[in-house]
């Protein structure tokens, strides 16, 4: 993503990279990022919470208007949880990160998806 923000930037359009991985993304050389610092995958907040969304989302577009100089960073409030043993067990299977309930309404999407998938309808 932050290659086809650069390629974007360099041609006149510009961007707002949302991300995880802050060290990967400011390496990489993004003009704008938004960083909040949860699990990868879920730079726009936790799964389920259009609310926590929607202010990731406009802090987006507040930078994408404001940041004057390239390689601008903004770090949002939100926390994941106060105990940041998910850190630690983010990639096992585990899944400490995600709450019962949020896991079997990701599951039966998947479930769906793959339903739809194999009727030739995605």
């Amino acid at each position: 993503m932050s290659l086809v923000a650069r390629h974007l930037e360099a041609n006149g359009i510009p961007t707002v990279v949302f991300g995880t991985a802050r060290d990967i993304v400011e390496h990489a050389g993004v003009a704008r990022l938004v960083f909040t610092d949860f699990p990868l995958g879920n730079p726009c907040g936790r799964p389920f919470d259009a609310e926590m969304q929607r202010s990731i989302v406009a802090t987006g577009l507040e930078l994408l208007e404001s940041a004057r100089e390239p390689g601008t960073t903004v770090q949002t409030p939100y926390v994941w949880s106060e105990d940041t043993t998910w850190k630690r067990l983010v990639l096992t299977k585990e899944r400490p990160f995600m709450a019962a309930e949020q896991r079997e309404r990701w599951m039966r999407s998947k479930e769906k998806y793959r339903e739809l998938k194999r009727e030739g309808k995605v």
